[in-house]
């Protein structure tokens, strides 16, 4: 609960350059005063989320280069990691830009890819993002001092929306399949996370991975067995889900085994007051 700096401010006083931290930059004669007198010949975008206003968009000569973590146009917005995962992406990676009056739409100046492991979730993989996106974005302000690069224009016809994460995103709907549940709970760590209700309470699933159902067991969607030592989800398409570890409102977390000894679903039981359908 205390306030600490963010790593480039930490690395900045490190290395004794100063700092600031306006609240706002649109219309802050203050802060373009600042920039005017540095006169840089490229400015560096990233995790900012708001619209870089047009004097400051013209005041480098080398533009303002936005850092992004997808491979644009694909994942245009708050949380291309987040999306990427949560819809079953194999493939991502970071872009450079020069930035634009729109929204991740500059054009292109360099691209490098990154696999999404089957194990990653956003937690694991955005670090590994972080690192060679420094790299690139270094790469690219040498790219584009040499005049070694080209940009290129989006292809919007490509193009994608990954909007910020609402705490519903979270909420797993029984109509998709276990692959699709597997895939939004690895893409939405640590948060919305994915939840369900559970005899009215809010439950959490914390692991979880789709089950290879070689017995043939029928679960309807929503329905939770416990069998042969697995807790198991019935999703759409006759898939189903392995649950691994789970946390119940007001619990702490706790392994299948432990909540099914404990509150020992019957049979046919459901997850979810009610049929939930996707939006």
């Amino acid at each position: 609960m205390e306030v600490t700096h963010s790593p480039v401010k930490q690395s900045a006083l490190a290395l004794g350059l100063p700092v600031v931290q306006p609240e706002k930059i649109k219309n802050n004669a203050d802060f373009r005063a600042q920039l005017e007198a540095i006169a840089p010949q490229a400015i560096i975008v990233v995790g900012y989320g708001r619209i870089i206003p047009p004097w400051m968009l013209d005041l480098a000569p080398l533009g303002n280069i936005n850092l992004h973590a997808s491979l644009l146009p694909k994942y245009r917005g708050a949380a291309p990691i987040q999306w990427a995962i949560a819809n079953g992406e194999t493939v991502t990676g970071n872009t450079t830009i020069r930035l634009d009056s729109g929204l991740d739409t500059g054009d292109i100046l360099l691209q490098e890819e990154t696999a999404i492991m089957p194990e990653d979730d956003a937690v694991t993989l955005a670090p590994r993002l972080a690192q060679s996106g420094a790299a690139l974005a270094v790469k690219t302000l040498r790219g584009l001092e040499d005049g070694s690069i080209r940009p290129v224009k989006q292809d919007a016809c490509h193009s994608s929306l990954a909007p910020i994460l609402q705490k519903e995103d979270g909420r797993i709907l029984f109509s998709r399949t276990a692959a699709e549940i597997f895939n939004r709970l690895r893409g939405f760590q640590p948060w919305p996370g994915a939840f369900t209700t559970f005899r009215g309470k809010n439950l959490s699933l914390v692991a979880a991975k789709p089950y290879a159902n070689q017995s043939g067991l029928s679960l309807s969607p929503g329905e939770l067995l416990y069998n042969d030592e697995r807790l198991l989800l019935g999703c759409a398409e006759k898939t189903i889900l392995e649950i691994k570890e789970l946390q119940l409102e007001g619990k702490n977390r706790m392994s299948a085994r432990d909540f099914a000894n404990g509150y020992k679903p019957v049979p046919h039981e459901r997850l979810g007051e009610k049929a939930e359908s996707a939006k």
